[in-house]
C-alpha cells in the first residue's frame, strides 16, 4: 500500500520492537525519527529500516511530528507512537479512505491500559491518525492535534472514518517515577501553551489529565476551568473532562459541586461512563435509590469507553448497595454477574 508509517521516538527501547513487529508485514514505508535517544532505540529501529532520521528536540511535539510527515514518500500517512501496538488492521478500510476526498481523516481505536486503584483497567478512545499530509499537519507543542493547513469544505461523505485499526496503548502504565517524570514534562509544556491560548478548553483538559491520579485538587481546578469555556458536549474529550471532574470532586468530598453536574445530565448522559459517574456521586452522598437507578441504566447502554462501564462496574456497585441494605442474596447475585472482576471476587469470598 502507498502508505507511510510516521513515528517519532525517544528512549523507547522497551516498546519499539513490539510496535514495529506488529506492522512489519503491512507493506508500509517506515519513517522513523529519533529526537535524542540515549538508549538502544536507534539500534533497534535500524533492524526494521535502513534509514533512521534525527530531529533536534526543541520542546515541540508538533514540530517533530511535522518533520516526520515531511520525510514521507507517500501522501497518505499513518501516525503511531512507540507505546502503541496494532492488534487489528483492515487494509480494505484504509484503501477505501484513500479513495475518498483528501480532506477525510481515518480514526483508529486505541485501548488505553491503566491502573485504577490496583485494578487493571482499559479505556478506549478514538484518535485521528490516518490522513493526507498535503492537507493536514499537527499543531500544539504537546498533545498535538491534527489540523487542516487551510480551510476545506466538509465532504458529503463526512470527515471522520473508521480505519478498522485497533491498538493497545501502554503509555499510562509504568512506575510511579516514570509517570511522575512524564507528568512534569507535560505540565511544563502545557502551561507554556496555555499562555498563548488561555481560552482553549482542550489545554485545560490536558492539564487536568496531568494531575489526575496525582493531585485531585489541581485536577478539579483545571477540569473546572475547561468546562467554563464554550465547549461542545459531543466532543469525546469534553465528555471525558466532565466525567473526570465529577470523580475528582467526589474524591475531594466536594459533593455539592459534584451533584450540580446533574444540571447538565441530559447533555452528557449518552454513555455508560457518565451515568456510572453520577451513580458513584449519588452512592457517596447516601442517595442509594438514585444511585441504584443510575447503575441499572448503565447496564442497558451500548456506548461505553471504560471497559466494564456497562457491565461489571455497575453490577459491582449494585452489589455494594445491596450489602448496605442488608440484602445478601441480591448482593451475591450482582457480584456473580461481574465475572472475574477482582473486587467482586473478593466480595463473594467475604459473603461465602
Amino acid at each position: 500500500m502507498d502508505i507511510s508509517l510516521c513515528m517519532i521516538m525517544k528512549n523507547e527501547e522497551k516498546n519499539l520492537a513490539k510496535c514495529l513487529d506488529a506492522v512489519k508485514d503491512c507493506g508500509f514505508e517506515l519513517v522513523l525519527v529519533d529526537t535524542g535517544s540515549t538508549d538502544e532505540t536507534v539500534s533497534i529501529a535500524k533492524r526494521y529500516t535502513d534509514t533512521v532520521h534525527h530531529f533536534d528536540w526543541i520542546g515541540d511535539f508538533a514540530a517533530a511530528r511535522n518533520y516526520s510527515l515531511s520525510l514521507a514518500s507517500n501522501d497518505w500517512v499513518l501516525v503511531l507512537d512507540c507505546d502503541e501496538i496494532i492488534t487489528k488492521i483492515d487494509p480494505d478500510a484504509l484503501c477505501r479512505i484513500m479513495k475518498l476526498p483528501e480532506q477525510c481523516i481515518g480514526m483508529i481505536s486505541r485501548r488505553n491500559h491503566y491502573d485504577n486503584n490496583g485494578v487493571a483497567s482499559v479505556y478506549t478512545d478514538g484518535v485521528e491518525r490516518f490522513f493526507n499530509r498535503k492537507v493536514f499537519h499537527y499543531e500544539g507543542i504537546i498533545h498535538e492535534q491534527v489540523r487542516p493547513m487551510r480551510l476545506y469544505a466538509i465532504p458529503d461523505c463526512g470527515i471522520y472514518h473508521d480505519t478498522g485499526i485497533v491498538c493497545e496503548h501502554s503509555g499510562y502504565e509504568g512506575t510511579f517515577e516514570e509517570r511522575l517524570a512524564k507528568k512534569k514534562r507535560n505540565e511544563e509544556l502545557l502551561l507554556k501553551q496555555l499562555e498563548k491560548d488561555p481560552g482553549d478548553p482542550y489545554i485545560w483538559f490536558q492539564l487536568g489529565q496531568c494531575h489526575n491520579g496525582f493531585d485531585d485538587e489541581k485536577a478539579a481546578y483545571y477540569y473546572g476551568k475547561g468546562l467554563e469555556c464554550d465547549v461542545d458536549p459531543e466532543l469525546e474529550y469534553v465528555q471525558m473532562m466532565i466525567i473526570a471532574y465529577g470523580y475528582a470532586l467526589t474524591h475531594l468530598n466536594r459533593f455539592e459541586e459534584a451533584l450540580s453536574i446533574a444540571n447538565v445530565y441530559d447533555e452528557f448522559a449518552t454513555s455508560a461512563d457518565f451515568v456510572v459517574m453520577m451513580g458513584i456521586v449519588y452512592l457517596r452522598t447516601g442517595r442509594l435509590m438514585e444511585a441504584l437507578k443510575e447503575f441499572l441504566k448503565a447496564t442497558t447502554m451500548e456506548v461505553s469507553h471504560v471497559e466494564g462501564a456497562n457491565s461489571f462496574i455497575p453490577f459491582y456497585n449494585m452489589g455494594c448497595i445491596s450489602e448496605l441494605l442488608d440484602d445478601r442474596d441480591n448482593a451475591i447475585s450482582f457480584f456473580r454477574k461481574c465475572g472475574d472482576y477482582p473486587p467482586a471476587l473478593e466480595k463473594l469470598k467475604e459473603l461465602s
